[in-house]
């Protein structure tokens, strides 16, 4: 039978890259345009946005450890296996990180 991390890994280097490649045209696009990458208003949003997102990937991961923790007690296994709770957890932060990023710069001023 096949493993399927082969795949899973190809999926995930595409991925890696794709992100990559937009981040570094998106860069090279707003230089053109005379776009400031470091200013105060995106500090503010940066920082604004990184706040949020760390509450809400601690809290994420405080529930997380709870469920486990929970599951270990009463039913005598854990409910995530190995690294999955790990993952889970930097999705949340990463993305929320982004979404809440996207959502201030959109927002205007604030």
């Amino acid at each position: 039978m096949m493993d399927g991390w082969p795949i899973t890994g190809f999926g995930i280097l595409v991925i890696i890259v794709s992100v990559g490649v937009l981040v570094v045209w998106r860069i090279i696009k707003d230089r053109r345009s005379g776009y400031p990458t470091r200013d105060e208003r995106t500090q503010r949003i940066t920082g604004k946005a990184a706040t949020y997102a760390l509450y809400i990937g601690m809290y994420c991961t405080i529930a997380l450890l709870f469920v486990n923790i929970i599951s270990r007690e009463f039913y005598g296994s854990y409910a995530f296996e190995e690294g999955y709770a790990l993952i889970a957890s930097l999705f949340v932060y990463s993305l929320s990180y982004l979404g809440l990023r996207l959502y201030f710069d959109r927002k205007g001023d604030f």
